[in-house]
């Protein structure tokens, strides 16, 4: 048994399998292999299984070599043929069900549920009493049954066909008991399969496929399966009968063997023969005494059927044919169930106090079923009707006339004023605080009760509670199913009477009354939320709620981690709770981190299947009875596997289950809008959606289509970029392949068409088809599905080929995914945000009411106002910035800057007052002036901070005299250090204490932050994609996605054709002009941005958001006046969006490290903290009575240290740029040379991504070697070079210090003068090498100080010896140093202000050394065209041309002017005409083998093919890398 455990990976004792294990996606679940080496045996079982293919237990093993071998020496070993079956050899096959009882006994508890409840789906035998195979103490495992229900229907003594549906556990039926005595030859598990269904081995024989001899766990176990009628002619019994099997000898497990005969209505034994000596005939004689029916079955005996008396049989099986021993044994059994009125309940087998009840065994359990049993009694003699008023009141009558007033809000009238407005908000508000005001049902304060609880028997309470409740609502949908059938007999005979009226009224009556009644754990989590909700929107807690609000979400973030499905849309309100929703994501973000998901949700007409296709895909637990479809939407969690999360670049699948279409629940409402609305959030929220057909009829789907085309094409409105497959599940056994499907695919494509005209009409949208509208390809995203079972009776198992088809949807969906955009938690919520509020507006915001508001709001005057205000507000800040630089020592006021500000503020409202009150449109404007009143107001608030925060010098002057006065206090005089340290601490700690009271802190920064903040205010009412990630759009390949084109420019005629059909191939066509045109703008403006953040200053200035503000000012004028232009293209608001964004995310860094640098200078509290010693230095000279001239001398060189060090940092880094200059050989030349040892580098280290860098964005590529040569270079030349070279700089310094010191003090010697004097001419003479003025000092009183000046150049030149001796050690790239003066800038600088206009066609950089250079650009090595993404005319294929050649060819290529031959290529005007291409036959070996080398990541990067036109010559395969680098030696 162990041996066993260990071949399979288990262990029983330690690590149970859990279903979040099992659960989770793994790459495992999407293979499907025929065989399987040992270890992988349980994960395909239990894949299989969570698919609900009975083939689970059929699995090859796959034996390595060694084990082979091994296996074919046993097998010539004669002592191994008489090897014990009792033992599993490692040389021997597992058993398929030792597989199965393994992963049994080593699940855990909701494992196990789950398994037994798919083995039930699957139609096979369930475990019912389970030895351990290590006591063999036997276990009733009857939890694991709880959430199995069994359908059947009989027919009464009128011959209608009844239905019935309930739970298992609580099921009264026949039982009838098979067993054996001894070794028999005739497999009666076999022998039971015929009796129950011929065509599925519902019990496992040894004739099944994968079977062994040797078993080691089914020894002792009883297995139990039902048979459940339909209700027809052919059922083999009329009423639901269960059977059991004990595998074994019975003689071995007598427990087992008294239970059952016990509760067994017929006892079946299967012997050898008859022999009254055999060790079992007494059990045998007892059986046949007593009055239970007893069939005994003999394996040798050839004998009919005798009757020996009363409800004794026997029968002989030997050399008999089966099919008439099953006829025969099944009349036999009729005969003696009628007779009998023995029934059997599975529960009632817990009673046996002699097993172990797994129920009772495990305290977790027990204690969840309590409490759930206990909340369950408070609804007991309650009326239906009643229970969800009198228990959930939240959900109820408020709630729902709050979402319909929440919907009137969003969907006014034309005649509705401000004043109905204002109403609507005060009875939203009332209706929150009347919902408040309910109080809490005695069952939902137990629920929370439970669910706050930390015992570990939570999640058996969600579930016993949610078993418990399925139960009761069983109960009930069996009384409509009985009055149901009552009701339809009448109508089918057309029985028009008064009696039928009165039955379909009553019908409607108990209906509504079910509808009432229905409750669900669903419910139970609804009502949380509206408790929530009320207590959110009052920000009060509820007086009897225990516990308090706001912990809430964190019980439905716990239960979704754990499995549970989360109502997305309540399906009875047809609203999203948003409070609720996005309070529960906020708790998941918290729980679980900011996770990447991939959205996957499916629509579909009612009980089409939809759910019971997501739980066979991914074992999910969604409901899927007839009685209760899902309403509203659902969603749920599954978790991707670590290995898989590196794959697919996602963290979790996000299912969202949705109600049916049409369904008729809804009927009586206006089923058409509502249908649209959750088809559109969906289809909106999800990166996938699939559109669930039952059948194949397009027809019949025609809503659906309709709905679904209608919700793209509003997506589309916004930039979103749904996706779908279609499903059909069809009702036919057999599935042709997809080849065979291509009728229907057409009648598809067609209908799909038809229906999306009729859309485009309603929706104003320009489509002529459905791939207008949607990214779908009719031939990969058309799915078609086998019908679920392989029958239509009741015992029908699941279609194993629907499985596969499953598995094959689920990898399509898997590849959907690796292509999508992911969302992370946090953003999905204010997706879903913005989704709903669209929803409520009937119509998304660009629909014709708001389209005018919209197009009024992006005015270009109202547009520029929020820009217009901030800019004003800089130069009243740069103002009373040069002020308070200047005037040194008073303080300025808040009020001060109030005032200063006053006169810019008042302009800019009286400008904003003005559009508002004469704009044509301000009926529409109006609405958003008080939000710009708001805006003003902020901005002026934010520019009083910053400027206050900036008046740092008052605090580092003013320490001088508070360090002098302190130590000067008589009491200070004689006291040791110890003291001297204690009170100069206390009186620090008092100083930084005022520090921080009167100033501001200088916050962190965050500039993306900053940039979107700036673009919500400018832009928020664009059409933007909200769930996209913007793009880095400084290296895309393509500017495609950026642009809107207008349809053929005019092109008539053949040209007209040829651009139509480029356009159905290659998408959005932007010619090579248009691309190259759009990287210039793009070049520029990143070129001139820079320039701008370089003369912000922002290492002196400091950072705020007006810097974001000026760059992106300038990045919408520079694109304005590009669209102005004869361009052929309008830009999308994303180019403009992502091109803000790209470039504030490239200057970042660079932004923040200036900061950063301003902080630390300017910022009091870090100031001053440096200062420290400095000051205790001070202080300490005064109490022990130092002169006045060494207090001097130190104050002056700790004022030195800083700008001393700057000074060095810069002198060595330009000797550093110099040195490089002619040792480093890659930059030892012009750009050519720099160029030439980029490649060879990339040649060397052979990546991907880093070429692609250097072909995008090549700039920055450039820029990015240098810093990376630069730090090379420094580290390594450290000690030899830039040490050296820090020491001479620094004692060069200290020279020039000390003879500004010496000719100073003889300056004032000769005139006279006094310590003023003094300073005035010793920074006079260094203004020249270090920025260090008299205002550095201008807090140090000095009238009063008598300094010695014949001492004070000793002094100074003994300090500054102390100040200097660290700064050698500090690295030249030190962060502390500015930016701009660093080796690697300047060589920047040197390198890059240079041409980077690049070639149309292949993309090679224009390799003049002077921008914006007089004349044609040109290049002598030119690339593959296809290296930057270019088709083959006229197809998707990679295009291996080369420029140089192609110059000297009649190939035509397309512009949007039309086509022209690559000869004349200069005729095409525009940047074409720029550019200087010269014919050239020399070999370029470097792309060729680039090409060659990095072919499947070419494919794979641009989803091309290197085929056909575009196949790489065979010469070009020859090329070595070392060819490739010596080839640039031709060019360089």
């Amino acid at each position: 048994i162990e041996q066993l455990f260990q071949r399979l990976h288990l262990d029983k004792n330690k690590n149970k399998l859990k279903i979040v294990e099992v659960l989770q996606l793994t790459a495992h679940s999407l293979k499907c292999h025929k065989s399987y080496a040992e270890e992988k045996l349980v994960w395909s079982f239990i894949q299989k299984l969570l698919m609900i293919n009975y083939r689970a237990r059929f699995t090859n093993v796959k034996y390595t070599s060694e084990q082979h071998h091994t296996q074919q020496r046993d097998s010539d070993d004669l002592k191994a043929m008489s090897y014990s079956n009792k033992g599993t050899g490692q040389s021997e096959q597992i058993h398929p069900m030792d597989v199965q009882m393994a992963v049994f006994h080593c699940a855990d508890g909701f494992l196990k549920q789950l398994m037994v409840t798919k083995l039930s789906q699957c139609q096979y035998a369930l475990p019912l009493l389970v030895p351990d195979p290590f006591t063999q103490q036997t276990e009733f495992p009857l939890w694991t049954f709880r959430q199995i229900n069994k359908s059947w229907k009989m027919r009464n003594t009128n011959n209608e066909t009844i239905s019935k549906s309930q739970p298992i556990y609580k099921t009264k039926t026949p039982m009838v008991f098979f067993f054996r005595f001894g070794s028999v030859s005739s497999s009666k598990s076999q022998l039971m399969n015929s009796l129950i269904n011929e065509k599925h081995d519902t019990f496992f024989h040894r004739n099944c496929p994968g079977s062994s001899r040797t078993r080691v766990l089914m020894d002792g176990v009883v297995e139990i399966a039902w048979f459940c009628p339909s209700g027809t002619n052919a059922d083999k019994f009329t009423d639901c009968v269960a059977f059991c099997n004990l595998h074994g000898d019975a003689g071995d497990h007598e427990q087992q063997l008294q239970i059952l005969t016990e509760m067994a209505s017929v006892n079946v034994v299967l012997l050898p023969r008859q022999d009254r000596n055999d060790r079992h005939a007494a059990k045998i004689q007892n059986l046949y005494k007593d009055r239970k029916p007893l069939i005994c079955l003999f394996t040798e005996d050839e004998s009919t059927v005798k009757k020996m008396k009363k409800g004794k049989f026997q029968i002989g099986l030997k050399d008999r044919n089966q099919s008439d021993v099953s006829k025969e044994l099944r009349r036999i059994i009729n005969d003696c169930l009628s007779e009998t009125s023995s029934t059997f309940r599975l529960e009632d087998v817990s009673k046996h106090s002699d097993i172990r009840v797994d129920e009772e065994d495990d305290e977790d359990c027990r204690r969840g079923r309590e409490a759930a049993q206990q909340m369950m009694s408070l609804l007991e003699k309650k009326d239906l009707t009643e229970i969800k008023e009198t228990f959930l009141p939240h959900q109820g009558k408020l709630w729902h006339q709050w979402s319909q007033m929440n919907k009137e809000l969003h969907r006014l009238g034309a005649d509705e004023t401000e004043m109905d407005i204002n109403r609507k908000h005060t009875e939203l508000k009332e209706i929150r605080e009347q919902q408040h005001k309910l109080k809490i049902s005695e069952f939902m304060k137990f629920f929370i009760k439970e669910i706050n609880s930390e015992a570990a028997n939570k999640m058996y309470f969600f579930k016993w509670l949610r078993i418990l409740l399925d139960e009761r609502r069983s109960d009930d949908l069996s009384a409509l199913h009985h009055k149901w059938s009552a009701v339809v007999k009448p109508k089918e005979n057309h029985d028009e009477s008064e009696q039928l009226i009165a039955e379909l009224n009553e019908l409607k009556r108990i209906s509504e009354k079910l509808q009432a009644a229905a409750l669900g754990l669903e419910h139970i989590m609804r009502e949380i939320g509206q408790i929530y909700e009320s207590c959110s929107s009052v920000k009060k807690n509820k007086k009897d709620l225990q516990v308090h609000f706001s912990s809430l979400p964190s019980l439905a973030a716990e239960m979704m981690i754990s499995g549970y499905p989360l109502e997305l849309m309540d399906g009875d309100a047809a609203h999203v709770p948003l409070i609720w929703i996005s309070a529960v994501l906020d708790e998941l973000v918290q729980k679980l981190g900011d996770q990447r998901v991939f959205v996957l949700s499916v629509l579909g007409i009612q009980s089409s299947g939809k759910s019971t296709m997501l739980n066979a895909m991914f074992g999910l637990q969604f409901a899927v009875s007839a009685g209760r479809c899902t309403r509203g939407a659902f969603m749920q969690l599954v978790r991707v596997s670590d290995e898989m999360k590196t794959q697919m670049n996602f963290d979790y699948i996000l299912v969202v289950d949705t109600e049916g279409l049409n369904a008729l629940e809804l009927s009586g409402r206006s089923t058409r809008h509502h249908d649209n609305e959750l088809a559109t959030f969906v289809v909106g929220l999800a990166n996938l959606t699939l559109i669930n057909i039952f059948g194949e009829n397009p027809s019949e789907m025609q809503d659906v289509l309709q709905i679904v085309v209608q919700a793209f094409m509003r997506m589309k409105k916004v930039n979103l970029n749904p996706s779908c497959v279609f499903v059909h599940q069809n009702n036919v056994s057999d599935v042709t392949a997809g080849e065979k499907n291509m009728e229907g695919r057409r009648r598809l494509q067609e209908t799909m068409d038809e229906m999306t005209k009729l859309a485009a009409e309603e929706e104003d949208y320009d489509a002529e088809c459905f791939s207008d509208v949607i990214r779908f390809d009719v031939q990969k995203d058309v799915k078609y599905l086998a019908h679920l079972w392989e029958g239509s009776s009741l015992m029908s198992p699941p279609n194993p080929d629907y499985c596969e088809n499953i598995r094959e949807l689920k990898k399509t969906i898997m590849s959907h995914a690796s292509n999508s955009d992911r969302i992370r938690l946090i953003d999905l919520k204010d997706c879903i945000k913005d989704l709903w509020e669209a929803l409520l507006n009937e119509r998304f915001v660009f629909s014709f009411r708001n389209s005018l508001e919209i197009s009024a709001y992006r005015k270009r005057e109202y547009n520029n106002l929020p820009w217009s205000l901030r800019s004003a507000m800089m130069e009243t800040e740069n103002k009373l910035h040069n002020k308070i630089e200047n005037g040194a020592n008073h303080e300025v006021k808040e009020t001060d800057l109030q005032r200063e500000l006053k006169k810019a503020s008042v302009e800019v409202k009286k400008y904003a007052l003005k559009f508002f009150e004469i704009d044509k449109d301000k009926h529409k404007l109006i609405q958003w002036k008080k939000s710009l009143d708001i805006k003003i107001k902020d901005v002026q608030e934010n520019i009083v901070r910053e400027t206050k925060r900036k008046l740092n010098e008052t605090h580092v002057n003013t320490l001088y005299e508070k360090s002098k006065e302190l130590a000067l206090k008589p009491k200070y005089k004689e006291n040791d250090e110890e003291t001297l340290k204690k009170e100069f601490d206390l009186f620090w700690k008092q100083y930084l204490n005022k520090i921080i009271t009167d100033t501001p802190i200088i916050k962190d920064i965050d500039i993306l932050r900053d940039v979107k903040l700036l673009l919500n205010d400018v832009y928020e009412s664009a059409p933007v994609d909200h769930r996209r990630e913007s793009r880095d759009i400084l290296t895309v390949t393509s500017y495609a996605d950026y642009v809107q084109s207008k349809k053929y420019f005019g092109l008539t005629g053949a040209l007209k054709n040829v651009f139509r059909s480029a356009k159905e191939k290659l998408g959005i066509i932007l010619s090579l002009e248009d691309e190259v045109q759009i990287s210039l703008l793009v070049t520029d403006i990143l070129q001139q941005t820079d320039k701008m953040i370089q003369s912000f200053n922002i290492s002196k200035m400091g950072y705020n958001i007006n810097c974001i503000q000026q760059l992106a000012g300038y990045i919408k004028r520079r694109v304005t006046e590009h669209q102005k232009q004869q361009v052929k293209y309008v830009f999308k608001n994303e180019f403009f969006k992502d091109l803000v964004l790209s470039i504030c995310k490239r200057a970042n860094k660079k932004i923040t490290d200036q900061h950063r640098l301003f902080r630390d200078r300017n910022y009091p509290l870090i100031y001053v903290e440096k200062k420290r010693e400095e000051y205790y230095s001070i202080f300490k000279k005064f109490c022990y009575e130092a002169t006045s001239t060494a207090i001097f001398g130190e104050i002056i060189c700790q004022k030195l240290k800083e700008p001393i060090e700057q000074s060095v940092y810069k002198k060595t880094a330009r000797d550093l740029a110099n040195e490089m200059r002619t040792e480093c050989p890659s930059l030892r030349g012009n750009r050519s040379n720099l160029e030439k040892h980029i490649l060879e580098t990339l040649a060397e280290e052979e990546d991907f991504d880093k070429y692609m860098d250097y072909i995008n964005n090549p700039r920055d590529h450039f820029k990015s070697f240098i810093r990376d040569e630069v730090s090379i270079y420094i580290t390594d030349k450290f000690s030899v070079s830039v040490l050296p070279k820090m020491k001479e700089n620094i004692e060069l310094l200290q020279q020039k210090i000390m003879e500004a010191a010496h000719k100073s003090t003889e300056h004032v010697q000769e005139n006279s003068g006094d310590v003023g004097l003094w300073l005035k001419s010793f920074t006079q003479r260094l203004s020249d090498e270090l920025i260090f003025s008299e205002k550095d000092l201008c807090g140090v009183k000095h009238d009063d100080i008598d300094v010695d000046f014949k001492i004070l150049k000793d002094v100074i030149r003994k300090e500054l010896s102390s100040i200097t001796s660290n700064i050698h050690k500090t690295n030249i790239s030190n962060k502390k140093m500015d930016f701009r003066f660093r080796p690697d800038e300047l060589l920047i600088d040197h390198f890059c202000q240079c041409c980077w206009v690049h070639c149309p066609f292949c993309g090679a950089t224009c390799t003049n050394a002077i921008e914006n250079h007089h004349g044609d650009h040109s290049v002598a090595f030119h690339r593959v065209i296809g290296i930057k993404g270019s088709h083959c005319f006229l197809s998707q294929n990679f295009c291996v041309d080369i420029c140089t050649n192609l110059v000297a060819s009649d190939k035509d290529f397309l512009t949007i002017d039309g086509l022209f031959r690559c000869n004349e290529y200069r005729k095409a005007g525009g940047v074409y005409a720029e550019w200087r291409i010269t014919p050239d036959c020399f070999e370029l070996s470097y792309w060729k083998w680039f090409v060659c080398r990095f072919q499947k990541d070419l494919e794979n990067h641009y989803k091309e093919k290197i085929v056909g036109k575009g196949e790489i010559p065979n010469q070009w395969k020859k090329l070595r890398k070392q060819d490739a680098i010596e080839s640039l030696d031709k060019y360089f």
